[in-house]
């Protein structure tokens, strides 16, 4: 029994989870798959994304079941369920499976592997987990769309102001300049008043 999923992610969203179970027998084929959902995962946030034709899916208190006619012997029974969202802290999830055949035989896909122990004989499905994305440390929330719908501000201190225009470099350069004459005529007046005094003193 084997299970893989788009978003092995903790605390992922809309995941797609996938299950196949080997066919095992030569002389029977599977006509049915009880999942025990991992602590974590609620039975309603589950739903049937796609199983083998004419099969459907039958809710439990604890997990689902699919079920429908066999398959052929030797024939792996593939389905698709999608869960709102993975349990936040998890590392890894252990989905427990029995499985029927045509001839009532059942493969049990309950047993979960321990550290220093060998493989069991029929292992559970486990799914492991990447580590939850990180959340951010402030809580301020991500850049978007204002609420009114328009552009996010991105305004601050960190934006470079904008270059001078040449309108506002020549208006700049004729300052200076009427500036420059004024201190010119001050000047004028002043060694002119100079020179008045001096006569003045002279007489």
């Amino acid at each position: 029994m084997k299970v893989a999923a788009d978003k092995a992610q903790a605390g992922a969203r809309d995941v797609t989870i996938t299950f196949t179970g080997e066919g095992e027998s030569s002389r029977a084929g599977i006509e049915a798959e009880r999942v025990v959902l991992p602590a974590g995962i609620a039975v309603a946030d589950v739903e049937l994304v796609s199983a083998p034709p004419g099969w459907t899916f039958t809710a439990a208190e604890d997990g689902y079941t699919v079920s429908g006619p066999a398959l052929r012997p030797r024939a792996d029974a593939v389905h698709t369920i999608r869960v709102a969202r993975l349990p936040a802290t998890a590392r890894a999830l252990a989905f427990k499976t029995l499985e029927t055949y045509s001839d009532g035989s059942v493969a049990r896909w309950i047993d979960l592997p321990e550290a220093g122990n060998p493989e069991p004989e029929h292992p559970a499905p486990v799914l492991a987990l990447r580590p939850a994305a990180a959340q951010s440390v402030t809580g301020a929330p991500a850049a978007g769309p204002s609420a009114t719908g328009g552009a996010p501000d991105i305004a601050g201190p960190d934006i470079a102001q904008p270059a001078p225009t040449e309108g506002n470099t020549t208006g700049t350069l004729a300052a200076i300049g009427l500036m420059t004459v004024a201190l010119l005529l001050v000047a004028g007046v002043l060694v002119l008043v100079v020179v008045v005094r001096r006569r003045s003193t002279t007489r």
